[in-house]
């Protein structure tokens, strides 16, 4: 049975004098104002089903105060579990009996509990809150994007290639173990490795093609034999494990069926493939091709977000695609707008953000000043400022840059690590929220 909250603080818990504890003890204290959101999480952690005997567990509120401390310390599981089980000051904030000692498997697995949604939730409750105590100053509002890197490897056809034939016929190995179905099959990953290599050190575009032209018939036998598998295991396997190996090696199959149909339109028909039907990752396929102009290529998802004039963020959504900066300019009004109730009597955003109907609209939703790094052709007079406003909302706009700075070096925003495009959400969201929490606590030292 799991608890809402640690029931009873123990005697032994206390904060060293370092400065991180009592910052640590500082934190606890203001969530300790928030108990509304502790429900929120409530229903990601506690089953419906759940007996009223037995162990513990993790109570809600600690899972909670553990995720915020893998963010806060930038510890892996591991590290985390350590630091719980030596340092006073970590069990304190995260409210864990003095006897328990949470190893780094039963941490993951409730962490990774909590759904992007209730993240998503708990940060709006922060928010509103933070904003009606009057810690958040929405005079004017500073906007931005940046990218948010999946977990990958930067994406090559033939590794794509090698990938499926390992993972497909891994999969074809354990069907006996997991289906209850003995299968013959020949396996081909060695020689599929052998090639995907080649194909990396090739430095000869016909060569490579060569290469290739024996590396799909290959990969395509594969996807045979597990037709063929997978027909005999719907016959004679009903088992629920069975499904679960079905759904499984059915899910890669499709993924490398794919890779396969953009391997030969990119390299043996030369034809370009659109970057939004592109597979970069079988194990990350959520992920997205970030294009930034002329300069960069990224693997991940686009994310935009604002902050107010004390580098608390107060809003974030994280994009499907690559959208451009332009088409999201009104939506994060009208995020803040439905979050907060209000808009700002200013708003600056990176140049390209920048367009006439953005200007027109972000004046008719009431907004005084709606300014943006770089003109683009764009009047002064239609933005609401004068020259010396303009100047200084572009300083205003420039300090945004350290706030997504700091929330990718400091709390892991840079990449998300967690699985799943549901695990990367959550991931963007929990950092999101601790860094608020630990901004709130450094501006309000007392």
């Amino acid at each position: 049975m799991r608890e809402s909250h640690t029931v009873q603080k123990s005697i032994f818990d206390f904060y060293s004098q370092h400065e991180f504890s009592t910052h640590l003890e500082k934190m606890s204290r203001l969530l300790d104002e928030y108990p509304t959101i502790i429900p929120l999480i409530e229903n990601d952690l506690i089953d419906e089903d759940c007996q009223m005997v037995g162990r513990k567990g993790l109570s809600v509120e600690s899972v909670l105060r553990c995720l915020l401390l893998k963010k806060i310390s930038g510890a892996s599981y591991d590290k985390l579990a350590f630091h719980l089980s030596d340092s006073s000051s970590f069990r304190a904030f995260a409210r864990i009996d003095n006897k328990a000692s949470p190893g780094k498997s039963a941490l993951q697995a409730n962490i990774r509990r909590i759904t992007p949604q209730t993240l998503q939730a708990v940060f709006e409750v922060l928010s509103t809150k933070e904003f009606k105590a009057g810690n958040l100053r929405l005079d004017a509002l500073r906007i931005d994007s940046t990218v948010v890197k999946s977990n990958i490897a930067p994406p090559l056809d033939s590794q794509l290639l090698n990938d499926g034939v390992r993972v497909l016929s891994r999969y074809l190995a354990k069907c006996n173990d997991r289906a209850g179905v003995k299968i013959r099959f020949k396996d081909y990953r060695k020689i599929a490795r052998s090639l995907s290599a080649q194909i990396f050190y090739s430095r000869k575009k016909t060569e490579k093609i060569d290469l290739y032209g024996s590396l799909l018939p290959i990969v395509k036998q594969v996807i045979k034999q597990v037709d063929r598998a997978t027909t005999r295991v719907r016959l004679h396997a009903a088992s629920a494990e069975a499904q679960v190996w079905l759904e499984e090696i059915e899910h890669y199959c499709e993924l490398t069926k794919k890779v396969i149909h953009q391997t030969e339109q990119r390299v043996i028909n030369e034809v370009k493939v659109p970057s939004s039907e592109k597979i970069v990752s079988l194990f990350e396929p959520h992920t997205d091709i970030i294009i930034k102009g002329s300069r960069d290529v990224d693997y991940g998802h686009k994310i935009n977000l604002a902050s107010d004039q004390r580098g608390i963020i107060t809003g974030l959504m994280i994009e499907e695609g690559n959208p451009s900066d332009v088409e999201r300019y009104l939506p994060m009004l009208q995020e803040h707008e439905a979050l907060y109730g209000c808009l700002p009597g200013a708003v600056v955003a990176d140049g390209g953000y920048a367009s006439q109907d953005n200007v027109v609209e972000g004046r008719a939703l009431g907004i005084q000043r709606v300014v943006f790094h770089k003109k683009r052709g764009i009047t002064l007079r239609a933005m609401g400022v004068q020259e010396k406003t303009y100047e200084k909302l572009k300083n205003f706009r420039a300090g945004i840059e350290g706030n997504i700075s700091e929330l990718k070096r400091v709390f892991g925003a840079g990449k998300a690590l967690w699985k799943g495009h549901d695990g990367f959400m959550a991931d963007v969201w929990a950092s999101v929220i601790s860094y608020n929490l630990v901004r709130l606590v450094r501006l309000n030292p007392g």
